[in-house]
C-alpha cells in the first residue's frame, strides 16, 4: 500500500466502518455512550491490519533496530509491521511476569539498541511513557513512538515531555473526517 492521501483515506475509512460500533456502551469512567471505537476489530483482521502494517512501515525512524509492541494491543500491530520492515520485536508487558524468565520484554534483547515503541492507540500517552520509561531502565535508547491512531487527546504533549516523538499513521479527526453513518 502507497501512503497517498487517499488510500490513507481509504484506509481510515474501512478501520472507521470495522470499529465504529453503534448502541449502548458503558465506558472505563463509568460513563455512557452511544458509539464505541473497538480497536481490536482492525487488530484481528489479517487483511486490515496488514494494510496498517504496511502503511506505518514508512514511519519507522531511520536507524530503528527493534520494534517494541505494548501490550496488549501493540502485540499484533507490531508483529505485522515486523514483516513489512525486516526488524526483530520486543514484546512489552504492562509489568514483568512472576515465573519463567521473569521479564518485562519478552523476544528481541532491547539493551543498548534503538527502539521504537509500537502502540495501537495513543490517548493520553500514559503507558507510552510507563513502558518507555522502562525499556530505557533496560538499556534501550528510545525517542519515537509510533501509533496506527492519535485520539489527539494531549497524548503527543504528554510523551514530548519525556523525550519521546510520536509518529502517528492516523488521528481521530482522520477517522471521524472518514466516516459515514
Amino acid at each position: 500500500m502507497t501512503d497517498t492521501p487517499r488510500a490513507l483515506a481509504d484506509l481510515a475509512r474501512d478501520i472507521d466502518a470495522t470499529c465504529r460500533l453503534t448502541g449502548r456502551f458503558v465506558l472505563r469512567s463509568g460513563r455512557t455512550a452511544d458509539e464505541y471505537f473497538d480497536k481490536y476489530r482492525f487488530e484481528a483482521d489479517p487483511v486490515l491490519l496488514d494494510r496498517v502494517a504496511a502503511a506505518l512501515a514508512g514511519l519507522v525512524p531511520p536507524g530503528t533496530e527493534v520494534l517494541a509492541g505494548l501490550e496488549m494491543g501493540g502485540i499484533p500491530v507490531v508483529t505485522a509491521l515486523a514483516r513489512h520492515v525486516g526488524l526483530p520485536c520486543a514484546f512489552v508487558r504492562k509489568t514483568a511476569k512472576a515465573y519463567g524468565t521473569a521479564r518485562l520484554a519478552e523476544g528481541a534483547d532491547v539493551a543498548g539498541r534503538r527502539v521504537l515503541v509500537v502502540e495501537d492507540v495513543v490517548t493520553s500517552g500514559g503507558q507510552v511513557v510507563i513502558s518507555t520509561g522502562q525499556l530505557r531502565e533496560l538499556g534501550a535508547t528510545v525517542e519515537h513512538a509510533l501509533c496506527v491512531i492519535d485520539r489527539g487527546e494531549g497524548g503527543a504533549e504528554a510523551l514530548a515531555g519525556h523525550g519521546i516523538a510520536l509518529r502517528a499513521l492516523l488521528t481521530r479527526a482522520d477517522l471521524d473526517a472518514a466516516h459515514r453513518p
